[in-house]
C-alpha cells in the first residue's frame, strides 16, 4: 500500500510544506550551473571579508583588543554547529531559501516567514557593512597615492567632519546587482576568480605579517575583559555565515543533494583557519589601540614601513571583499524569490529574466535598499542590523534538523549530522548566547522589524499563501 504525501501538515499558521514535494530537484525555473567548487567559492566569498578586512580592526581597537582572536574563535565554533545543521538540510531539500524554507518544511508557515522576513533585512544590511569597509579601505588608498577626495562623499552623516554620505559605498551596492543580473553563470565565474585573488592577498599579508609581529602588542590579552571577546563574537559573526547565504543557491547547484554540503563544510574549515592567522597577524604587528577601526591591516603594514604591500592590501582589500557582497545581495535575492513563489510576498517580485533566469526586480530593489543603508549609516550601526536575525535563523535551523530527523528518520539525507542532537543543541545555545551580548538599540530595531512582520503576515501572506489556498474547500 502507497500513501500520498500529505500537503501542508498542520494547520493555520503552523501548516508545513511536504518535504516529498519540495526535495524534487528538477522542479526549478532557475538555471542550475553551479558545481561544487563554484559554490565553495561563493561560500568562502561570503565568510572572507568583512571580518579581516573591515570589522577585525574594528573590534579589536574598540572592543576585544588581542582577544579579537577568541571573538572569530567562539563565533566559529557556534558557527560550525549551525554549519553542520545546514548541510544535512541542504542534502536533503537542495532548493532555495535556505533556513525560510528549511524552517517552513519543519516548524511551520509562520516560523519559516519570520526567519525569511529576518533574512530580507539582515542580508541587506550586511551587503550595506561590507560596502562601507570596501569604502574605508579606498578612502585610504586615495590617501595614500595623494588624491585628496571631498569630506562629503567620504562616509555617513556623523561618521566624520564634513560627511554627507558614502558615495563609494553606495555605488559598490549597485555595481554588484548589476553583476547578478548578468545571470547567474557569468556572475559566478566572476565570483570564483575574486575569490581566489582574495585568498592570495590574506596569505600575503599572514606570510609577510609573521616577520613583524611583536610580541609585547599581545600584552594585556583581555583589555576589555572577558566579557569584550564575547561582545565582540556577537559583533563578528555575521562573518563567520556566509555558507548560508550559500546555500539559497540550492537550485542553481548541478548537484545540489551533494555538493551543497561539502561546499558549505570546506567553506567554513578554510575561511576559519584564515582568520585565526590574520587576526594573531594584526595584534601582533600593531596595539590594539593604535589600530585603524576602518583599514586596519593597511594601516598595521604602513606602520611598520610597508606602505608598499599596505597598497597592495588596499587593492586586495577592495576587491576580495566585493564577494561577500556577492555572496549575500545573492542570498536575499533567493530568499525573497522563495517567499514570494510560496505566495507569502507578492508573485511580482519572483518573476524571472526571461533570458537570464534571475530574480532581476528582487535583485535591483535589494540593490537599491543596501545603497541606501551604506550611504547614510557608519559601519557600527550597519553591522549591528545583521546580527540577531542570523542568529535566530541559526536557532531554527538547529532545532529544525532535530525535529525532523526524529520525526523522519527515513528521509534520505546525502549528509547525516554527526553527534545528534548534541551538536545541534551546542548550536542552540551557542546562538542564543550570542544574542545575549548584543545591544539594546538592536533589540529595538529587531523588534519593530518584527511587528512590521507581523503587519504584512495578517495583512497579506496567510492569506495568499499556496498552502492557504490548498486548504480551501472545492467549490
Amino acid at each position: 500500500m502507497t500513501t500520498t504525501p500529505e500537503f501542508g501538515r498542520g494547520s493555520g499558521v503552523f501548516r508545513r510544506k511536504p518535504v516529498e514535494e519540495i526535495a524534487d530537484e528538477r522542479a526549478t525555473d532557475l538555471s542550475r550551473t553551479l558545481g561544487l567548487w563554484q559554490l565553495t567559492a561563493i561560500g568562502i566569498g561570503g565568510i572572507i571579508g568583512a571580518g579581516i578586512f573591515a570589522l577585525a580592526g574594528a573590534v579589536a581597537h574598540e572592543t576585544a583588543g588581542p582577544a579579537v582572536l577568541i571573538s572569530f574563535l567562539v563565533a566559529g565554533v557556534a558557527s560550525a554547529a549551525a554549519a553542520l545543521s545546514y548541510a544535512e538540510f541542504a542534502g536533503m531539500i537542495p532548493k532555495a531559501g535556505s533556513a525560510y524554507t528549511y524552517g517552513y518544511v519543519v516548524l511551520g508557515e509562520i516560523v519559516g516567514w519570520f526567519i525569511g522576513w529576518d533574512l530580507l533585512l539582515e542580508y541587506i544590511a550586511i551587503v550595506a557593512v561590507v560596502a562601507i569597509g570596501i569604502s574605508g579601505y579606498f578612502a585610504f588608498l586615495m590617501a595614500e597615492i595623494g588624491v585628496d577626495l571631498p569630506a562629503w562623499m567620504l562616509g555617513a552623516p556623523g561618521s566624520g567632519d564634513g560627511h554627507v554620505v558614502d558615495l563609494f559605498a553606495v555605488l559598490l551596492c549597485l555595481l554588484i546587482a548589476l553583476l547578478l543580473n548578468m545571470g547567474i553563470k557569468a556572475a559566478a565565474r566572476a565570483e570564483t576568480v575574486v575569490v581566489a585573488l582574495k585568498v592570495a592577498v590574506v596569505l600575503l599579508v599572514v606570510v609577510v605579517g609573521f616577520f613583524h609581529i611583536k610580541t609585547a602588542n599581545y600584552r594585556p590579552f583581555f583589555p576589555y575583559g572577558v566579557s569584550g571577546s564575547i561582545t565582540g563574537a556577537a559583533t563578528v559573526f555575521f562573518a563567520v555565515f556566509g555558507y548560508d547565504a550559500m546555500s539559497t543557491a540550492a537550485e542553481e547547484s548541478r548537484d545540489g543533494r551533494r555538493h551543497l554540503p561539502r561546499a558549505i563544510i570546506y567553506s567554513l574549515a578554510v575561511s576559519m583557519v584564515l582568520y585565526v592567522l590574520a587576526t594573531l597577524v594584526l595584534t601582533g604587528m600593531q596595539n590594539y589601540r593604535e589600530i585603524d577601526p576602518e583599514s586596519g591591516f593597511s594601516t598595521a603594514f604602513a606602520s611598520v614601513g610597508l606602505s608598499g604591500l599596505a597598497d597592495v592590501i588596499a587593492i586586495g582589500a577592495i576587491i576580495g571583499i566585493l564577494t561577500v557582497m556577492f555572496t549575500f545581495m545573492l542570498g536575499v535575492t533567493r530568499v525573497w524569490y522563495a517567499m514570494s513563489r510560496d505566495g507569502l510576498l507578492p508573485a511580482w517580485f519572483a518573476k524571472l529574466h526571461p533570458v537570464r533566469r534571475v530574480p532581476s526586480r528582487v535583485t535591483w530593489i535589494a540593490g537599491v535598499a543596501s545603497a541606501v543603508i551604506a550611504g547614510l549609516l557608519p559601519i557600527r550601526e550597519a553591522a549591528e542590523l545583521t546580527n540577531i536575525g542570523i542568529l535566530l535563523a541559526f536557532v531554527v535551523v538547529c532545532v529544525a534538523v532535530i525535529v525532523l530527523r526524529y520525526r523522519r528518520p527515513e528521509l534520505p539525507r546525502t549528509f547525516r549530522l554527526p553527534g545528534m542532537p548534541v551538536i545541534p543543541a551546542l548550536g542552540v545555545l551557542f546562538s542564543l548566547w550570542l544574542i545575549t551580548f548584543l545591544s539594546p538599540v538592536t533589540w529595538l530595531r529587531f523588534l519593530v522589524w518584527f511587528v512590521l512582520g507581523l503587519i504584512v503576515y495578517f495583512g497579506y501572506s496567510r492569506r495568499h499563501s499556496l498552502l492557504n489556498r490548498s486548504e480551501r474547500p472545492a467549490r
